[in-house]
């Protein structure tokens, strides 16, 4: 069972939780901060002292001060209110996750909530009550108001949320699993909703598929390497460490690690041409800067999970009013995601334009024996082109295009999760790419027999040979780009590889 404390979560963790179902508990430590917490919010009602969203309204309507009598309809109202979402649901997991990052943040014992509040979160989790949460609607800006307003209507017995499969009205799923809603109290309405949970959580599930396509794609790149007769020696490390740029050694390194016993390249003793094209030269340094916009965008992510992100703050005894729930950073981290995911389509497609064209690779035309016939892989490229096509527009930075909202009291927002979401489609854009890859340099390596590839990529094609025969006479390659895709993502074709060379890094 993970122990949340608000400070320490990391991305295996989200997952575990997310995809894996593993129960959360409260950490004790965490759970004296939080009582502590909240105590220090009732010695600041019981002053009298004005404070943002306690004792007054939210955004624009910050100077209309509410009576004691009103301070908890207050806080409903705030969710009923802000709980405007649309477009299609969330998926299970990225509800997962936003409810494990809402009771990480609520955690930390800075936003005053009561201990119940947050085990009420953690009970949703545990027993599998996920609330319907839209996924369009937030600007990132005072965090994921609208997503989390969703989120928060079930705490209180209104929304909806599905259990076990069935999608319930808040109550009666909450009921369904032995749970009560919550009857809000003063502060815990705003710090349900004000803060960067859901595109933390969409965007920390994507950052860490990013990092298993990145292997992936060295992995099908290293298969269509050998296809294609390249030369290692641009992989030599005496090379790469004389650039030192982030990412760049390691899949240097790991290349060299895949092609470890290839027969192909002391057969054509070094390159047919004076260089090789950059497709296949410069695999370290383009992945390589692939990887470190992922692990970017993973630290970002990383900083935005184990963070206070509501509004007001319990500092020291005293409620402060700031900006910690602006998803800046996060959004230029995922950004960056998305170019490095435009990158990564382009780049592979062009290996598969050069795999299937015989005038660059001295393969069968669109590799097929008996072309003219058969069309072979002809149009596995062009697919590939339309979603690395897909991925350049999908380059555009969300965090560049800020509309002011809240009557210009919110004056430049952050788009965070329209930057998590794209990147999520540019994420599966570019796996659909590398999976097409996989196919075409399977089929490749076939006509370069008897030579065998090195370990690394001679372990994936016999595990792609074990569920898609080699092409012979035209047939549909949708399933077998679809049969791919499912592989990479079990990661079935990187542990192959992993299972001959050693794990890759």
């Amino acid at each position: 069972m993970l122990a949340i404390d608000g400070r320490s979560l990391d991305l295996e963790a989200v997952v575990r939780v997310a995809r894996g179902g593993e129960e959360v508990r409260l950490a004790p430590a965490s759970a004296r901060r939080v009582d502590s917490g909240r105590r220090a919010l009732e010695r600041i009602v019981a002053s009298g002292a004005l404070a943002y969203g306690i004792k007054t309204g939210f955004g624009e309507l910050a100077h209309v001060e509410i009576p004691d009598a009103d301070v908890r309809r207050l806080q409903l109202n705030l969710l009923r209110s802000h709980a405007v979402g649309q477009g299609e649901p969330l998926p299970r997991d990225a509800v997962r996750a936003s409810l494990l990052l809402r009771a990480n943040a609520l955690a930390m014992g800075h936003s005053g909530v009561r201990r119940s509040l947050v085990e009420l979160l953690l009970g949703m989790l545990n027993r599998g009550v996920h609330p319907v949460i839209p996924s369009r609607g937030s600007l990132g800006a005072s965090g994921d108001l609208a997503p989390l307003a969703h989120l928060g209507l079930v705490l209180v017995g209104e929304g909806r949320a599905e259990v076990r499969g069935r999608v319930l009205a808040g109550d009666r799923a909450l009921t369904r699993v032995g749970l009560r809603p919550a009857v809000l109290d003063t502060k815990e309405g705003i710090a349900v909703i004000n803060g960067t949970s859901v595109m933390s959580a969409v965007g920390g599930l994507a950052v860490h598929d990013g990092l298993g396509l990145l292997k992936d794609a060295q992995v099908a790149a290293s298969m269509s390497f050998e296809a294609l007769r390249g030369s290692p020696i641009p992989f030599d490390d005496g090379i790469v460490s004389l650039k030192p740029q982030p990412g760049s050694r390691e899949v240097a390194a790991n290349l060299r690690r895949l092609l470890r016993g290839s027969e192909i390249i002391p057969s054509h003793k070094g390159p047919h041409r004076v260089q090789d094209p950059y497709t296949l030269r410069c695999i370290p340094q383009v992945l390589g800067a692939c990887r470190a916009a992922f692990d970017r965008a993973g630290e970002a992510v990383r900083i935005e999970m184990n963070a206070a992100t509501d509004n007001p703050l319990i500092v020291d005894g005293i409620a402060l009013s700031g900006g910690n729930f602006h998803g800046q950073a996060l959004a230029m981290a995922l950004d960056g995601a998305s170019l490095a995911m435009a990158v990564l389509a382009g780049f592979t497609e062009r290996r598969i334009a050069r795999l299937v064209d015989t005038r660059l690779s001295e393969l069968p035309a669109f590799l097929t024996r008996r072309g003219g016939l058969n069309s072979g892989m002809m149009l596995l490229q062009y697919v590939a082109a339309g979603y690395a096509s897909d991925n350049k527009v999908l380059a555009h930075p969300s965090s560049a295009d800020s509309i002011p909202t809240s009557a210009n009291q919110e004056d430049f927002v952050p788009m965070g999760m329209s930057a998590a979401l794209k990147f999520r489609q540019a994420l599966e854009n570019a796996a659909q790419v590398v999976a097409m890859e996989y196919l075409a340099a399977a089929q490749a390596l076939e006509f370069l027999a008897p030579l065998r590839p090195g370990l690394g990529p001679r372990a994936s094609r016999a595990r792609i040979r074990r569920g898609v025969p080699r092409l012979e006479e035209d047939r549909p390659l949708a399933d077998d780009v679809t049969r791919i895709r499912g592989w990479m993502r079990r990661g079935d074709l990187v542990a192959a590889a992993e299972r001959a060379v050693g794990r890759l890094a």
